[in-house]
């Protein structure tokens, strides 16, 4: 497989590229789109990445680019990075004790066109008390992910049951992606 662009910074997709052994370059994307309320969750999610992917694209047209973008809902409300502590710590108290959807979402641009995909998982949470969110939140690691945790990560601690790609989970659905660019 020839050398793809990665567009997103992200180290754990970074991370799911290399299990795959697909070779990439990291060109990251300035965009970060605001989720369209109109359409659907997994349709907008989808909206976001192909904005990153061609973004990118536009400067290397004759490139394979891979744009992707994760959201986390619970109770129809959408969480994405948090702005601040308090921020992660309301979203974790939300997601304490609940099941909550993870939908990333795929862009992949080629010469002459692109398509994309996005793929749903459903995360269930043990109960949180304050102090336990207050202690991960001290950790640093929930302020650069969706919903505030990052399940490859400390926020192991708090899942309960998984229910569909743990990757997706983590930003980026490997085997899905996998089949997605050897059938383009």
């Amino acid at each position: 497989m020839d050398e793809v662009i990665l567009a997103s910074a992200s180290p754990r997709r970074q991370e799911i590229l290399k299990l795959l052994g697909i070779p990439f370059a990291v060109i990251t994307s300035k965009n970060e789109s605001e989720i369209n309320p109109d359409l659907p969750l997994d349709e907008a999610v989808l909206q976001v990445a192909r904005k990153k992917a061609e973004e990118v694209a536009a400067s290397y047209p004759e490139r394979t680019v891979i744009g992707a973008d994760t959201v986390v809902s619970v109770g129809g409300q959408v969480l994405g990075k948090p702005k601040d502590e308090q921020h992660a710590h309301e979203m974790l108290t939300l997601l304490g004790g609940r099941v909550h959807e993870v939908i990333t979402a795929v862009w992949v641009c080629r010469p002459g066109g692109g398509s994309g995909f996005s793929d749903c998982t459903c995360v269930e949470f043990y109960p949180l008390s304050s102090e336990e969110i207050d202690e991960y939140i001290k950790t640093g690691e929930p302020m650069d992910k969706a919903g505030g945790y990052g399940i490859q990560g400390m926020g192991l601690r708090f899942v309960r049951s998984v229910q569909g790609d743990f990757y997706t989970v983590m930003g980026l659905p490997g085997a899905k992606l996998w089949r997605f660019l050897r059938d383009m």
